[in-house]
């Protein structure tokens, strides 16, 4: 009995992973061994940055109202600790744009925990 191998599903394999592999420089575009490395590592890089997304954004935030408390004479801890004992429910990713761009309404958050 012949060997089969089924050409079209490998063919169609490797041209995703060469589709996947578009605009990558040199040899990691167009060989199919250099490119399958490549992109597997890319997908690697991929799903553990998404979650790396999350703590850089936090830490952002926390950074820009820590800046914009201390403008007022507090720091982030006690900036912080007030928020949540006066029942203010907002989030430090609302608060660190309050602060950055609308700075009299954080001003008169800043103003209420006082």
């Amino acid at each position: 009995m012949p060997r089969s191998v089924n050409s079209v599903a490998s063919k169609a394999r490797r041209k995703k992973t060469l589709k996947l592999a578009k605009g990558y420089f040199g040899r990691r575009k167009n060989v199919w061994t250099v490119a399958k490395n490549a992109v597997e590592k890319g997908l690697v890089y991929a799903y553990r940055d998404r979650k790396q997304k999350k703590r850089d954004f936090r830490s952002l935030w926390i950074q820009r109202i820590n800046a914009a408390a201390r403008e007022h004479g507090m720091s982030y801890s006690q900036f912080m600790d007030k928020i949540h004992k006066s029942g203010i429910e907002l989030n430090r990713k609302v608060l660190a744009d309050l602060a950055m761009n609308n700075p009299d309404a954080f001003k008169a958050i800043v103003g209420s925990l006082k």
